[in-house]
């Protein structure tokens, strides 16, 4: 039996500087880790939430929608919301608290205007916006009213088609245009393969590797099992040994995230194994693949996957513009029906014109000559970047060699001090106008130092002198 969940105990006292609805969201989930709500309570609609808590109704459909999006509520009609029986409670003794983000980061984060050094965006300024803007008036011309309405749940079809045979042609491997789910983001499609994959057991995920991806496996029920990464990828050997029984492990084996290193053939070999022995399944974040400087991109690893173990994931927001929000997964043939069935039951289709807007782009040929134009672009401003900051920050910091990938690692020189870390070092930067991640963040174990920074929107050396000064003297404090 349900019961309807009152929150007349947490009238909200809300803080400044974070939109309200967020708020509510964060509190509403944070109540479910804490095992206050329970799966299968019911919410108070949005109108009641609303007078309880003294929001606008919108506010609290908002933050419903949310949570909805995020899988940590059902809705079930008329009948009303409910907390998804699939999320369980925060067990404390599972594992160590994550660290928490400081106001410095998460203002780096969640940074609205466009920093030098922004990391995850592809370079704005070599964006085809005249042919983009002629397709897309095209396309709202010819669009019959029917095709205003939401596209097919898991995705046009003209856009299935379209990335099964870019794949083919780019990343070395053949789907049929069914197995193509369309959805709204990297969050979106790994909590998509975390509910289908049942959303309990082991979970080998890089270290180091995407702090989203521990947080969000945990939040839906697995233990994220931290394996090392050096300069092949990720170790399965120390994986076997730390969890042999694991049911998934999340990988980026083109360009490690953030280390940018490569995953050998040797491993992704033993990788594809364990999956077949284990029953198990590998997701393969292959976020940037295309943008291998080194030599032409290597094949994903599906293009090895023989027993059709690899989940695959892409995404158009490094490739053409981060507010399409589109991305996708590429599911198992005998996987697609249950997969679809999880995502009829959890999500909602994206909006029909941004489907329509990449498909055409794919269908023109504009697509794959945009990634091409880009890879040229980005091998020169990625040596343009390196060679500029060691011209005037030789004495004080590295770079890392890296065959690929659309950000730097840059290494202080002096890091071990112990008045200097690179969270210190990434504030600093943030307040002084400038982008950076702290590397250590990445870990949860034996972290490194240095500077995670992206080149792609630095267009001009005199840019990058400005900005290399600024880093030395506000920074670095060097006079």
């Amino acid at each position: 039996m349900t019961s309807t969940v009152t929150f007349f105990d947490h009238r909200a006292d809300f803080a400044t500087g974070t939109p309200r609805y967020r708020q509510i969201y964060t509190r509403i989930k944070n109540a479910i880790y804490d095992g206050v709500l329970k799966a299968d309570d019911r919410l108070p609609s949005a109108r009641a939430l609303a007078k309880e808590w003294g929001v606008a109704r919108g506010t609290a459909e908002e933050a419903y929608q949310l949570l909805k999006d995020e899988g940590y509520v059902l809705a079930k009609g008329p009948l009303g919301c409910f907390i998804h029986p699939h999320v369980k409670p925060r067990d404390p003794a599972a594992n160590k608290p994550l660290p928490l983000l400081s106001s410095d980061q998460k203002a780096n984060r969640d940074q609205a205007e466009l920093l030098p050094f922004q990391m995850g965006l592809p370079a704005l300024d070599a964006f085809p916006r005249g042919p983009w803007q002629r397709m897309t008036q095209r396309l709202l011309r010819e669009m019959l009213q029917a095709a205003y309405r939401n596209a097919p749940r898991t995705g046009l079809t003209e856009l299935k088609a379209s990335i099964a045979q870019y794949l083919s042609v780019s990343r070395g491997f053949d789907c049929l245009p069914d197995q193509v789910i369309i959805t709204g983001g990297y969050r979106h499609t790994l909590s998509l393969v975390a509910q289908a994959l049942g959303g309990e057991g082991k979970a080998w995920v890089e270290d180091p590797g995407y702090p989203p991806t521990r947080q969000l496996l945990q939040a839906l029920g697995f233990t994220p099992v931290a394996i090392p990464v050096d300069e092949q990828g990720m170790d399965i050997d120390a994986a076997y040994r730390q969890a042999g029984d694991a049911k998934m492990a999340v990988v980026t084996p083109a360009h490690q995230s953030p280390l940018c290193c490569t995953l050998s053939l040797k491993r992704r070999q033993a990788l594809l194994a364990w999956a077949r022995e284990a029953n198990a399944f590998v997701v393969e974040d292959d976020y940037d693949g295309e943008y291998r400087m080194a030599s032409r991109p290597l094949p994903a690893l599906k293009h090895l996957d023989q027993d059709d173990r690899v989940l695959y994931m892409g995404t158009f927001s490094k490739v053409l513009i981060p507010s399409l929000r589109l991305a996708y997964l590429v599911v198992p043939r005998a996987q697609i029906t249950h997969f679809n069935r999880v995502f009829l039951s959890l999500y909602d289709s994206q909006p029909t014109l941004a489907q329509k807007q990449v498909a055409e782009f794919m269908a023109e040929g504009r697509f794959a000559r945009h990634i091409e134009a880009t890879r040229r672009l980005y091998k020169q401003r990625r040596e343009q970047t390196v060679s500029g900051l060691l011209a005037v920050l030789g004495d004080y910091l590295t770079i890392d060699p890296q065959p690929g990938g659309m950000h730097i690692i840059a290494r202080p020189r002096f890091i071990g001090q112990a008045s200097i870390d690179d969270c210190k070092l990434a504030q600093r930067c943030i307040k002084n106008g400038l982008y950076a991640n702290a590397l250590s963040t990445w870990y949860t174990a034996q972290p490194q130092q240095g500077l995670l920074m992206s080149y792609t929107n630095i267009s001009s050396p005199e840019a990058l002198e400005e900005y290399a000064n600024i880093l030395k003297t506000k920074v670095f404090g060097a006079h």
